[in-house]
């Protein structure tokens, strides 16, 4: 059994969110519709299967005992829990018997990424995805048996999956059960497998979904898709399709949460006199009003122009911070007209003031924190 703290590369006390970043990374780089690379569909289900035992903390624990993380069992190595009256079947032949086990076995879930631009993210959408997993077997209906043929019972097993033999020790007769080899434990045989699947009941398919993305989903929401999963050995009941979310970075806006930022720039002559800009938003294009006298870093807020509340009502909103441009270079003529202005409001150019540390902190964080993203 693989190592899938080595397939993710994390260690083995990292945390869901190291998981879960040591994971978005892979995807992203093996996704079969990304990476040409044939072995890349085989890497994607490697690494997608082990995020879902790693951030699972049931299955996280039987993978860390050397079990398997999706048996049922408790035991150590993921196997049964004995009690007294195993012990004594053991021993003694008491107890009932296990009997055959059923061909038919549920599936396991699926995983796969989808991209979603902001307004996609925001308003909802529906998508067309493409997945690839097990499904049953049309030619023989998941039986595994060609010609419509039914499995035969074993004629070892006599149809009980186990096989019992006495032997004598030194406390008397004991009687053990163990799986039938000629049947593996089924109880019966397939004489002729379909050719198709190869008596497994189920073949690899290649299908398209229709997936109903809710308006306000963002990186990390999972929509579950029941029984679209991978179809059981067998024919057995299919598990259930998770679509995770990744959202792509918008060209101008940021998004915190509910809320969207947007920073534009204005020359000090418009922040000065005041004046009325149109900007372009997830709504379309919106005017803003720049008030007179208005200073480099304050904000403007645009009421309902943010992301939609995922299975709620109303929208955050809009941030827009400006920045005020000075100019870099001016011409003599402008230079004069400059300082008469300076003189009419009695300004002196060495005039200096002092804010305390905290004044417009949280502003100015944000702010170079927005401007930092889009200068990555």
């Amino acid at each position: 059994m693989a190592d899938y703290y080595d397939v993710l590369g994390v260690s083995r006390d990292a945390t869901p969110d190291e998981i879960k970043k040591a994971y978005r990374k892979l995807a992203r780089e093996f996704h079969p519709d990304v990476n040409p690379d044939p072995s890349s569909t085989e890497k994607f289900k490697e690494i997608t299967t082990a995020y879902e035992v790693l951030s699972d903390d049931e299955k996280r624990a039987r993978h860390d005992r050397g079990g398997d993380p999706f048996s049922q069992g408790g035991g150590f190595g993921g196997g049964a829990n004995f009690g007294f009256d195993d012990l004594l079947g053991a021993f003694f032949g008491q107890g009932q018997s296990r009997g055959p086990r059923s061909r038919a076995r549920a599936g396991q879930d699926a995983l796969i990424g989808i991209e979603l631009d902001l307004a996609e993210s925001c308003f909802g959408c529906d998508k067309e995805i493409t997945v690839d997993t097990a499904v049953r077997c049309e030619k023989c209906g998941g039986s595994g048996c060609a010609d419509e043929a039914k499995p035969q019972t074993c004629p070892i097993c006599k149809g009980q999956g186990e096989i019992q033999q006495v032997t004598r020790s030194f406390i008397g007769n004991v009687m053990t059960s163990r799986p039938c080899n000629n049947c593996s434990g089924y109880g019966s045989v397939i004489k002729n497998p379909c050719r198709e699947c190869s008596g497994e009941g189920r073949v690899r398919s290649r299908r398209t979904l229709n997936v109903k993305i809710p308006a306000g989903v963002e990186t990390g929401n999972r929509i579950a898709m029941s029984g679209q999963g991978e179809v059981g050995p067998g024919g057995g009941p299919a598990g259930d399709l998770y679509i995770e979310i990744v959202e792509r970075p918008h060209s101008f806006l940021l998004r915190d949460g509910l809320n969207l930022h947007i920073s534009i720039s204005i020359s000090m002559v418009a922040a000065t006199l005041g004046t009325k800009v149109k900007i372009q938003t997830l709504d379309g294009e919106q005017e803003v009003d720049i008030k007179p006298g208005f200073q480099s870093a304050d904000t403007i807020t645009l009421k309902g122009l943010g992301i939609t509340r995922l299975r709620g009502s109303g929208r955050g909103d809009l941030i827009v911070h400006v920045e005020v441009k000075t100019p870099h270079k001016i011409k003599r003529e402008e230079e004069e007209l400059l300082k008469k202005f300076a003189q009419l409001r009695h300004e002196q150019l060495d005039q200096v003031e002092i804010h305390s540390r905290d004044k417009h902190s949280h502003e100015h964080g944000f702010f170079s924190k927005f401007r930092d993203a889009f200068n990555r």
